[in-house]
Parts: structure tokens; C-alpha cells; sequence
């Protein structure tokens, strides 16, 4: 396959700037991967009446980290930096997307205020890694002087308010664990309200952790799809979760990732406890899927066949990127982009601020 073959032209006006004012009145494309009917129109706040009792609902609780910092060189050039995660056994220690990288050297001091960063290793891909003093709170620090890393095609516009508003909006509901550096933005439509009415619904909840690295902004470079190569994002996966998806799999319940991250995950523990995606789940004898804390590299493109989940709600991904090529996987190519067809006759909302679908 080649790349080309996931493009699409998408009018400027429909990249969403800014989310709905209520997160669950995002409207709901809902796309079946069998049978003639085409695309159904629901509003997201809808979803109990598309999911059905029994239902494992897997979500992403990572949390988004107020990354992007503004910095000066000694020379009192600007540069902008993306801290992306501390060094493994030094939290004093950070790896960090330099822009503009090619004059940053190993040995000179950026200064952000008052506070001094020591560039300690250039690495590639205009990564740096940057020292701190011992003492200081490195996520403490972001919250003071980061801004929430958004996606280079929302312009923001609004100053101080709307970097607050950013911080509440670009962050799920039920984020808990600080990693990521983009927010698994199929979860940006859930309210405290739609998570009761859903188990109310007898819909069940689980929770693992994906940290969204920077290779989300990374464009794929390469004309055929199976040469392109993933990063490696960490992911988490506790036992409640594991125990969850291995009763719903035994059960003949599905599982229903929210994001393309929560798929890639599960779908990569998977892999790991050896589940072939057979009927009936894993094997009584089999543990299934246990607890893991694992690098996920997993890519996933038409072709593939999924081991555990069983449905996805997703935003409308950009074109030529890995996440349309998820969701490909799920729908089949012709039957999603005959949908992005729809969804743009409707003036549907796209990308992290945007609208979703829900692949069943």
C-alpha cells in the first residue's frame, strides 16, 4: 500500500481551533465496519443509546504535561522546547524537542526567567538533553512556565485566557497520570455526566496509561506504508484492566478502546501474552492479558488483525497520518474515507478540537 492511498482534501476551515463549549455536544459519526448502511449522525452525548450493556469501555487516563516552555540561548536568541520525559533514574534529567535545534550545543546554559538548563547531550531528531538543579520539581516547573502542547495546526489567539482554557479543555476528564506531550483527544468529549449515564447503561469502565510522545506530530515520510517505523511510547496496563478485558473477551463482550492510543496499547499487551484474536477470547488454560508496563511500537494499518478490541471511538485523524491508518484497519480504507467524504459534506469538525466517530 502506498500513502497517497490515505489522502484526502480537507477545506482549512474545518480544523477545528477550539473544542465545543460542552465537551459531549461534539457531534458523533457512527461507522460500521460490516453491512450496506452508510454513515450514521448522532451527537456525542448519545453514546449510551450506541453502546450496549455488557460493553468494556478501555480509556487513556495519561495526562498532558504543560510542555512547550520558551527559552533564550547566552547569545539571547529565542528557542522553543518540548520536554518529552525525564532521563530513566534522573527526574533531574529531561529529554526535550529543541526548535530551532541546529545551534544548540552540548555544554551551553538556556535560561527560561531566572531559572538556568544545562544541555548535558545533543541527540538526534533536534533532541537535547537538558540538565536541572537537583532540587527543582520538574513538573512543578512546567506548571509554572509551560503552555499545553498543541498541535502545530490550531493557532490559539487570546493570551493568558486562553492558556487557561487550553489547560482544561486539551486534558481528559479523567486524566491522572503526567506523561504526555498531546492528549488522547477521543476523550476530550467524555463529562462526569456521560461516564455515570454510561454505567448506569451497565457499560463497564476501565483505565490504562499511554504516554502520547512526540512522534504524534511527526509526519510519515515514507511513499509505502509498511516501511514506516513507530516510535516507542510507554504504556501501563494494571491488573483491573487486564482482569477486565480477559472476562469481557471469555464472555463474548466487546472491548471498545476510546483513541487510537488506548488501541495501540491493548492491542501490544496483546501481542506480548500471545493472543491470536480467536473467538471466545484467550484460552481458560492462558492467563490472557496480565499486568504490563511495556514500550509499544506496535503499528497497526489495514491488514492487521485486531486481538482484542473490538470497536474504537476516534477524532478524524489528518491525511497520511498513523492514526488514519488505525482507524483503516478497523473500517477498511474505502468504507472510512467514504465517511471523511460525508463527514466534509456535513461540515464536520477535524482533528484534537474536533468531532468523532465511533467504529463498530
Amino acid at each position: 500500500m502506498r500513502m497517497q492511498e490515505f489522502d484526502y482534501e480537507l477545506p482549512s476551515e474545518f480544523i477545528a481551533q477550539e473544542p465545543e463549549n460542552q465537551r459531549d455536544s461534539s457531534r458523533l459519526m457512527v461507522v460500521r465496519r460490516a453491512g450496506e448502511a452508510g454513515p450514521e449522525h448522532r451527537v456525542f452525548a448519545e453514546l449510551p443509546d450506541l453502546l450496549v450493556p455488557g460493553d468494556l469501555l478501555v480509556m487513556n487516563d495519561t495526562r498532558v504535561l504543560a510542555a512547550r516552555v520558551n527559552a533564550r540561548r547566552a547569545t539571547g536568541g529565542a528557542v522553543e522546547l518540548l520536554f518529552v520525559a525525564p532521563e530513566a533514574g534522573n527526574p533531574a534529567e529531561w529529554r526535550a524537542l529543541v526548535r530551532p535545534a541546529k545551534r544548540v550545543r552540548a555544554g551551553e546554559e538556556l535560561s527560561v526567567g531566572d531559572d538556568r538548563l544545562r544541555v548535558v547531550e545533543e541527540l538526534d531528531g533536534g533532541v537535547r538533553r537538558l540538565a536541572f538543579d537537583p532540587t527543582v520539581d520538574v513538573y512543578a516547573w512546567l506548571e509554572k512556565h509551560g503552555a499545553m502542547p498543541l498541535p502545530p495546526y490550531i493557532h490559539p489567539d487570546g493570551g493568558e485566557a486562553r492558556r487557561g482554557f487550553d489547560r482544561e479543555r486539551y486534558q481528559t476528564v479523567y486524566a491522572r497520570e503526567p506523561g504526555a506531550v498531546a492528549a488522547p483527544t477521543a476523550g476530550l468529549h467524555f463529562t462526569p455526566e456521560l461516564l455515570e449515564a454510561l454505567s448506569g447503561k451497565g457499560v463497564e469502565t476501565a483505565f490504562l496509561t499511554l504516554d502520547v510522545g512526540p512522534g504524534t506530530f511527526r509526519p510519515v515520510t515514507v511513499d509505502r506504508v509498511e516501511e514506516h517505523v513507530m516510535d516507542r511510547e510507554s504504556y501501563r496496563i494494571p491488573v483491573t484492566t487486564a482482569e477486565a478485558v480477559n472476562r469481557a473477551l471469555r464472555e463474548g463482550r466487546r472491548v471498545v478502546a476510546v483513541g487510537t492510543t488506548s488501541v495501540r496499547a491493548l492491542e501490544h499487551a496483546a501481542g506480548v501474552a500471545g493472543l491470536d484474536g480467536s473467538a471466545g477470547g484467550p484460552p481458560e488454560e492462558s492467563p490472557g492479558l496480565v499486568a504490563i508496563a511495556d514500550r509499544a511500537d506496535i503499528f497497526i494499518s489495514p491488514g492487521y488483525r485486531f486481538r482484542v478490541v473490538g470497536a474504537m471511538i476516534t477524532n478524524l485523524h489528518l491525511p497520511r497520518s498513523t492514526p488514519i491508518l488505525l482507524a483503516a484497519a478497523m473500517v477498511g480504507r474505502e468504507r472510512l474515507l467514504a465517511a471523511y467524504a460525508e463527514a466534509i459534506d456535513n461540515e464536520y469538525r477535524f482533528y484534537s478540537y474536533g468531532d468523532a466517530m465511533l467504529l463498530q
